[in-house]
């Protein structure tokens, strides 16, 4: 069949994007689902920092490649030995397929899954193949989902019904910006009631793990972020206090406030500089989750020391340590109820003619969840 989606050509554009037009909205080919696999229509997709970083170049990935990760769509057919998915089904799409076979997911690791790692970094579904096509050649799969388009091939594994009656443009936050935000601090770290926490990056990710530490009963939430704007935003969701990045004092102000640093600093904002600020706040016997994606040589000097003398903690947290069929009903149980107001997070929604500007509004840092919907 044929379908129209986002296509990057190259990595060697640059803002505004709405001028250099890094993303071309092409009529491709799309095969059949095969074994494993379901044909997706799009209802709607998230514009994430993911996207943004492939681009950029910040994380080089094989083109032509068809973009977007997070999404949210109805199944319209189903490949062989796909029983538990049929046509009209809602379901939320999940970027790192898991196979349930490697060491990981046997372990209930599946956001580490191998298989699914290697697929991804080659462009290809789960299978190792590709559907997409354009003019005879092969055009990459990004991340296995391939959001940015009308209609797409994804393995099974990349998708979790939705069982619930929740918007299903709302529901496309929930395949990445809610299952890595909430689960960096649910997952990942294990906040507890009465804990304290510093969310330092208040993009889509950022405001989610603020939503996740609010929803665990954490005692103080101080939200950091470079822009006025989101630390106003960060204040509406039930941050306790908020402390501008560009503040030379801005370390010093988060330990004043919470008497000696918090017990969980949450890196969001994919810079070393986030790192080393989030680090530096985290309390003696505190630990520090980062769960952003900067440059691969972009490297943090951890001060060793402080490490062992103050039996510190670092973690990475990727896709918030979920196991998605689990936490995205939890999670989508916890908005329905009110515990979780993801609605807060929505920014424009904009035809997917218009996700070059998108981007533009993304990197100037000021939007918020902007979706392309179909």
């Amino acid at each position: 069949m044929k379908t129209r989606a986002a296509v990057l050509h190259s990595l060697d554009k640059h803002a505004p994007f709405a001028q250099s037009q890094p993303l071309k909205i092409e009529e491709i080919d799309l095969d059949a689902p095969g074994a494993g696999e379901v044909l997706v229509k799009m209802t709607a997709a998230g514009l994430c920092h993911s996207d943004l970083s492939v681009i950029t170049g910040v994380r080089p990935r094989p083109v032509p490649m068809a973009l977007g990760h997070e999404a949210s769509g109805t199944v319209v057919q189903v490949g062989a030995g796909v029983n538990d998915l049929k046509p009209g089904d809602r379901v939320v799409l999940v970027f790192v397929p898991s196979c349930g076979h490697c060491m990981p997911c046997m372990e209930g690791r599946p956001a580490l899954c191998e298989p699914g790692a290697e697929a991804n970094g080659n462009g290809t579904l789960l299978s190792g193949e590709r559907r997409l096509h354009m003019g005879g050649h092969d055009v990459h799969h990004h991340v296995g989902v391939s959001a940015f388009a009308e209609h797409a091939v994804v393995s099974r594994r990349s998708c979790v019904k939705l069982e619930q009656d929740i918007d299903p443009v709302e529901a496309a936050l929930f395949g990445c910006a809610v299952l890595t935000g909430v689960g960096a601090v649910v997952n990942t770290a294990k906040v507890q009631a009465g804990q304290t926490t510093a969310v330092l990056g208040l993009g889509g990710v950022g405001l989610c793990a603020l939503l996740g530490a609010v929803a665990s009963g954490a005692r103080e939430i101080v939200a950091i972020d470079l822009h006025d704007s989101k630390l106003e935003v960060a204040k509406s969701l039930g941050a306790t206090a908020t402390v501008n990045a560009r503040d030379p004092d801005a370390v010093a102000k988060v330990k004043e406030l919470t008497k000696g640093g918090v017990d969980f600093a949450f890196e969001m904002a994919g810079s070393v500089q986030a790192m080393e600020m989030a680090y530096r706040m985290t309390r003696r016997g505190g630990t520090t989750v980062t769960a952003s994606l900067p440059h691969p040589q972009h490297n943090w000097a951890l001060q060793q020391v402080s490490l062992v003398a103050e039996e510190r903690t670092v973690k990475g947290s990727y896709i918030g340590s979920c196991v998605p069929s689990r936490d995205i009903p939890r999670y989508v149980g916890l908005y329905l109820a009110g515990k979780l107001p993801v609605d807060k997070l929505m920014g424009e929604r904009m035809a997917l003619s218009d996700i070059n500007r998108g981007f533009d509004r993304l990197e100037a840092g000021e939007s918020l969840r902007d979706l392309i919907v179909f």
